[in-house]
């Protein structure tokens, strides 16, 4: 990867930063040796971390600043006194063009506030999304909102299910993506008003031969669909439950062969293929969240994640920028244009 630009870092945000945020880079070198960062944090942590990896000390420029959001503080709170943050001062540099996308750890409800803020949304769009490929079965699957917008109605899940297909055409690669809404059972008269009246919506939309229709959550981790849309409530407790259901079962295996000696033994023989299993599962892999809709690349990589998960958050933002995502999906949100046949059938209910 020759293409050079920069991304900012809130280097405060997350539970483990700004350890976590430097050796995130190191890590990212490997992949993407020509990224520079902008590092928005606490110089007096900074600065040591940084002198004793010469290597990423290198490629960051740091820019201080004592303020940072912490994971309690409210969103309106921080809209109107967190403007010396490092959250704050890293979107901004995003905003103003300094840095080509901006990843941060921090506290999600004031990174959505913040980022829609600054960054506003693309045009056709009102609310941005959380999304995140999650494994299946049948490869990855796109799933949002995952936290951004925890009640939604019908139009914000409609526009959900247009970014998502596009984020699984442009990113993933899937040339005719399909997408089902996640519903409490897949037949039609299951669910509230508003999963309803989105199914609706997309049946009369350009989408509609790509519409699979209602699906359920174990249809997830089966890879029914290549695109899972739900509001945010729903797809945050789905994205924690499949995290914990992961580590449960990691635990199961490893009291499992530690048992006895004859199951220390096979564990030996099946090393290799636990080895696999292990890392097509590992939430690390799949951590760094784009907020979708925004006019700018924002990633929100997980505040309990370690240096490889951040790693990998870095890599989500400079896949991005490096696909030219923002304006693929500009361009093909205007191309579909959804909208109009959305505004009609919401009159029509």
């Amino acid at each position: 990867m020759t293409q050079r630009f920069t991304l900012s870092l809130d280097a405060m945000g997350g539970d483990r930063a700004p350890a976590v945020v430097v050796a995130g880079i190191g890590l990212a070198l490997q992949r993407y040796p020509a990224v520079r960062y902008l590092l928005y944090g606490d110089e007096a942590q900074l600065v040591p971390l940084l002198e004793a990896v010469p290597a990423v000390a290198a490629v960051c420029t740091l820019r201080h600043t004592a303020e940072s959001v912490g994971n309690t503080d409210k969103p309106s709170h921080m809209l109107r006194q967190g403007r010396r943050t490092s959250m704050w001062l890293a979107i901004q540099a995003a905003k103003e063009g300094e840095a080509s996308g901006v990843v941060s750890a921090g506290n999600t409800g004031a990174l959505m506030a913040m980022a829609k803020v600054m960054l506003r949304t693309l045009p056709g769009i009102s609310r941005p999304a959380i999304a995140t490929v999650l494994p299946s079965q049948r490869g990855e699957v796109v799933m949002l909102d995952l936290g951004a917008n925890s009640d939604c109605d019908a139009q914000n899940l409609s526009e959900f299910a247009v970014m998502g297909d596009v984020f699984a055409r442009t990113v993933l690669g899937i040339a005719n993506p399909s997408i089902g809404l996640l519903n409490i059972g897949a037949e039609d008269m299951k669910g509230n008003d508003a999963v309803r009246t989105a199914s609706a919506l997309l049946k009369a939309s350009p989408l509609a031969l790509r519409f699979h229709g209602f699906v359920e959550g174990d249809d997830i981790g089966a890879g029914t669909v290549d695109v899972v849309v739900t509001d945010g409530f729903t797809g945050n407790v789905a994205l924690k439950t499949a995290e914990g259901t992961a580590q449960l079962y990691a635990s199961f295996l490893g009291a499992a062969f530690g048992g006895s000696l004859l199951a220390r033994l096979g564990y030996l023989l099946a090393r290799p293929a636990l080895t696999k299993v292990r890392k097509r599962i590992d939430p690390r892999r799949y951590n760094g969240a784009m907020l979708l809709g925004l006019n700018g690349i924002c990633v929100k990589s997980h505040g309990s994640t370690d240096e490889v998960g951040f790693a990998n958050a870095i890599g989500v933002a400079a896949d991005l920028v490096i696909h030219g995502f923002n304006d693929r999906i500009k361009r093909e949100f205007s191309e579909l244009k959804i909208s109009g046949v959305m505004s009609a059938v919401v009159a029509g209910h």
